[in-house]
């Protein structure tokens, strides 16, 4: 097994994965822009550290690498350069992003990144992992799926890096996949959906699903929702956003989704997903991928949580229930 870099290791979640990574036994190198922030984290965990930033980096940086985890949001800025570095040296990329232009990008050069040798995973963490899993999972109750409806819930505080991220996402507009393609939606309207407390509303919102949901399940009109059960989406200047929920309010608010799939003959399927927050499903599951890939678990080109990993992989992290309706 080659070394696991995480890139953004001093932020919110990269120092938690890290955690976990260095927990679990993995070859761990930190890495990211700022020099004295990563050599006080690699300290404390003992581990080595480099600093470079993603507009252009020696080759050497990722040396002796096997699977790169880009913490570093929003990652509209960060996964761009980080893939084409990754195909370049060999070395597979994974990432933790919701944002749906870094699934458009990975798609888009699955085909250099297979010729390379190397894969694209992007979304093993909150998004895409149980969405991902739950879609393939509901997928499977009917014959011959047509659609699919994915709803995510937000509870509690978001995250500074979430709440640029989900900047990101409405920035990239209202999409849907309509037979196949992904369209504009401009005109989307929010609908109901039951996470196991009776339905509530939720908006329209164009996560990373309406790509890896295509690639998973192979279901040609799918379309996403949120619904922020706790705080209101944060408005001003999100840079200045405390940086995420202590463990306290993590451990006050569960995650979940509902992935609801209509068959060719009108037959409906809904599953729920609930697990711990996701703040702290993410770094589990992310580290976890990382795990299994370095160990050989990899296809070459663009790939999804639940086709490389399995539809089970969601559940794998403790305190993670289904639930068919």
């Amino acid at each position: 097994m080659s070394a696991l870099l995480i890139y953004g290791a001093t932020g919110y979640t990269g120092r938690m994965a890290a955690a976990r990574a260095k927990a679990v036994g993995l070859d761990l190198v930190i890495a990211g822009r700022d020099g004295t922030r990563l050599a006080l984290l690699a300290g404390q965990l003992d581990v080595p550290y480099r600093v470079f930033a993603t507009d252009v980096f020696p080759a050497q940086s990722l040396e002796d690498i096997g699977v790169l985890l880009n913490c570093a949001g929003p990652f509209a800025r960060t996964a761009a350069a980080l893939m084409q570095a990754c195909i370049v040296t060999g070395i597979d990329y994974l990432d933790i992003t919701a944002e749906i232009d870094v699934y458009r990008l990975a798609e888009r050069l699955g085909a250099q990144a297979a010729a390379a040798g190397v894969m694209l995973l992007p979304g093993v963490g909150w998004d895409v992992v149980p969405t991902d899993c739950l879609a393939v999972h509901a997928a499977r109750r009917v014959r011959n799926p047509q659609s699919l409806n994915v709803a995510l819930q937000v509870a509690g505080s978001m995250s500074r890096g979430s709440a640029l991220s989900v900047a990101e996402i409405v920035g990239a507009g209202l999409l849907a996949r309509v037979d196949g393609l992904l369209v504009p939606t401009p005109d989307a309207q929010p609908r109901h959906f039951d996470f196991g407390d009776g339905p509530v509303p939720c908006a329209p919102l164009s996560f990373g699903d309406l790509v890896t949901g295509w690639h998973s399940t192979g279901i040609p009109n799918i379309s996403m929702f949120v619904h922020f059960a706790g705080d209101p989406f944060p408005e001003g200047d999100l840079s200045q956003l405390p940086e995420g929920p202590d463990i306290q309010q993590r451990e006050a608010h569960r995650a979940r989704a509902v992935a609801e799939v209509t068959g060719a003959d009108g037959t409906v399927a809904r599953s729920v997903i609930e697990t711990v927050n996701g703040y702290t499903y993410t770094p589990i599951a992310a580290v976890e991928a990382a795990r299994q890939v370095l160990s050989g678990e990899r296809r070459p080109g663009f790939e999804t949580p639940a086709k490389l990993l399995g539809v089970g992989f969601a559940e794998c992290i403790a305190g993670t229930t289904v639930t068919d309706y």
